[in-house]
């Protein structure tokens, strides 16, 4: 009987330090637990702070409607995006006045760049073409031809089967990524003969529209209506897809320069316009291709090679 009442006492004493161990067992969880979430707001902490990007006036379109976006998912975020010509965007990243400076031509196609103090983001691709007047009458013209019209030797459209118009041109400024692309890969380098020149892509855009025999240069981008009509070279139109494969030759990487490695709040915009929304979506949108859908790629030196 004594035995019998000794075995219930170890029992029950057995029983108490299981409940206690299960209590004890609990607490440490909860504990572990309350350190995981912290660890997770930890890790999505908000962004907050300002960004100033300048250059491109090719790029600005993109860079401006991306930011939009970005602003909106970061409340606390501001960017400020403006224009100038890839002259400017490239001088005031190198000087500090702004984070990010755009760019249609590589840093070390620019005289008076440090292009070593700066990094390289290739954010997109935009093809280039000749632009005119719609009631010029034509849609083609031979790369021939068109570093004669742009040269000045040739001032009538007329001599290219158009109307009896005299040739207006349209040029950007020398600090235009615009311009360096177009004069060398379109013009092969020739200097275009004076004409009206302005500093802004959409400026251009509307003075072709609204001067009989204008021509000038313009990004994708800004074919978006019937206002100017784009000129095929030597028979090849002006299309992505003739872009992407290598077909059509006027075309440029859209550079996002950084001096130095980006900020915290640099390198989140620059992957955010990285990411498979923007790339698929919004560049679409805006007129530009994406670099992932490139068969082609070209070197700081102009020269192109299969992928």
């Amino acid at each position: 009987m004594k035995r019998f009442k000794n075995l219930s006492l170890l029992t029950l004493f057995a029983a108490v330090m299981v409940f206690m161990a299960a209590c004890g067992g609990g607490t440490s969880t909860d504990k572990t637990e309350g350190k995981n979430t912290t660890t997770k707001t930890e890790e999505k902490k908000e962004l907050s702070g300002s960004l100033a990007i300048s250059g491109s006036s090719a790029m600005q379109p993109l860079v401006a409607a991306a930011a939009e976006e970005f602003m909106a998912q970061n409340p606390k975020v501001d960017i400020q995006v403006q224009a100038g010509g890839s002259g400017t965007g490239l001088s005031q990243v190198a000087e500090g006045s702004v984070q990010i400076g755009n760019s249609d031509v590589f840093a070390e196609e620019k005289d008076g760049i440090p292009a070593n103090q700066l990094v390289d983001h290739q954010v997109a691709v935009v093809g280039i073409t000749a632009a005119v007047n719609p009631k010029v009458g034509i849609k083609d013209i031979s790369k021939e031809d068109l570093i004669k019209v742009f040269t000045g030797k040739i001032t009538n459209w007329k001599e290219l089967g158009g109307k009896d118009q005299k040739i207006v041109l349209v040029n950007r400024p020398d600090s235009s990524g615009t311009r360096a692309v177009f004069n060398k890969l379109a013009l092969d380098g020739a200097t275009p003969a004076e004409g009206i020149t302005e500093d802004s892509s959409n400026t251009v855009k509307k003075i072709i529209n609204e001067t009989d025999g204008a021509i000038g240069y313009l990004a994708f981008s800004y074919f978006t209506d019937d206002k100017v009509t784009p000129l095929s070279i030597d028979g090849v139109k002006a299309t992505d897809e003739n872009v992407q494969t290598g077909k059509f030759p006027v075309w440029a990487y859209e550079h996002s320069y950084t001096k130095g490695e980006p900020t915290e709040l640099a390198k989140a915009f620059l992957d955010f316009m990285m990411s498979d929304d923007i790339q698929n979506n919004l560049l679409k949108q805006q007129g530009y291709l994406p670099v992932t859908k490139m068969q082609v790629e070209r070197d700081a030196k102009g020269k192109v090679t299969n992928k």
